[in-house]
């Protein structure tokens, strides 16, 4: 049996696909019983919980004010997309349908890639955007 080699980025690829399809269970089941707006504070104080263990030896000021920039306005739209999932979720979508529909992003960066990032698409990438695009019109029909 051929040996592929496994890359390092892929084991933190797996525990983003691991915790995230936890996060999304356990997200609905918390939108069941308290507001959106209660649960993203609670998941807020998650992100603070973690703080100790994140932190770099890197101090701020080496950092230049672009890299700044795009972290706060990454972390921004990420609260905004974390509010806006669970505000679907409150507001009665099935988390069968609402996570999936909402883990579809990535196809924003495959498409955009080529232009912000100087980055290609293959064709495989490409089908794989229209799987994916598909995936979100087979799930949305009920």
């Amino acid at each position: 049996m051929p040996h592929f080699p496994i890359p390092p980025w892929c084991w933190p690829a797996a525990a983003v696909l691991l915790s995230w399809g936890v996060v999304g269970l356990l997200q609905k089941l918390s939108t069941n019983f308290i507001s959106a707006e209660s649960a993203l504070i609670w998941l807020v104080m998650g992100y603070v919980l973690l703080l100790p263990w994140l932190r770099t030896s890197t101090p701020i000021s080496s950092y230049s004010v672009r890299s700044i920039v795009f972290v706060l306005a990454s972390a921004a739209l990420n609260t905004l997309g974390a509010w806006a999932l669970l505000r679907a979720m409150a507001n009665g979508g099935k988390a069968s349908i609402v996570v999936p529909l909402t883990a579809v992003y990535p196809v924003v960066v495959v498409i955009s890639a080529p232009v912000i990032l100087h980055e290609s698409i293959t064709l495989v990438q490409g089908i794989g955007v229209l799987c994916a695009l598909t995936s979100v019109v087979l799930l949305s029909t009920e």
